[in-house]
């Protein structure tokens, strides 16, 4: 099951949006109530829906969601007043108080739409990230390749050994 993050100043909201997401089987939730806690959990885990309201704390939800991974979408939860003022490429908006079926279905679209575009796709972790470039900078310093070209041979070389590509990386730093 899909996990997102429901982020509302109130406790009270928190559980009632994601007993309505659990008990419909639509995600699992991770409860937030302040901007810190919803960029923690979205970098560390693989995060690709956040169901909030306007605020969080003493920040809106344009703050958080400009310091969230880009596969990261937004639903905004909150009265139409608040909707009209926010506006964003990833901020999708539901009035409120919205209808228990409107709620789902638009989660379930969010997930839906980050699969079926590969708009979410899964991120390497820091480690991973700091050994592709290691790797790359290795390959640029021995061959005299330039980003492009040491990234291209590390795919090409990832596609035909069927390996990930922080795993190619890796056997080109000796590492595995």
């Amino acid at each position: 099951m899909d996990q997102v993050i429901v982020a509302f100043e109130s406790e009270k909201t928190c559980r009632r949006v994601a007993d309505i997401l659990e008990s419909a089987g639509t995600a699992a939730c991770l409860i937030c109530r302040t901007g810190d806690q919803v960029r923690r959990y979205a970098n560390k885990q693989h995060i690709t829906v956040v169901v909030c309201g306007y605020k969080l704390g003493e920040e809106t939800a344009e703050d958080v969601l400009g310091d969230l991974p880009a596969e990261c979408a937004m639903l905004l939860l909150a009265p139409q007043s608040r909707l009209d003022m926010v506006r964003g490429d990833r901020m999708f908006r539901l009035s409120a108080p919205a209808a228990r079926s409107e709620l789902i279905a638009s989660v379930r679209m969010l997930l839906q739409l980050g699969e079926q575009q590969n708009l979410f796709r899964p991120r390497r972790n820091q480690e991973e990230q700091e050994q592709i470039k290691a790797a790359k900078l290795l390959l640029m310093d021995r061959y005299g390749l330039n980003e492009e070209q040491a990234h291209r041979f590390l795919q090409k070389k990832s596609m035909d050994a069927g390996m990930k590509l922080a795993q190619t990386a890796r056997l080109v730093l000796g590492e595995d």
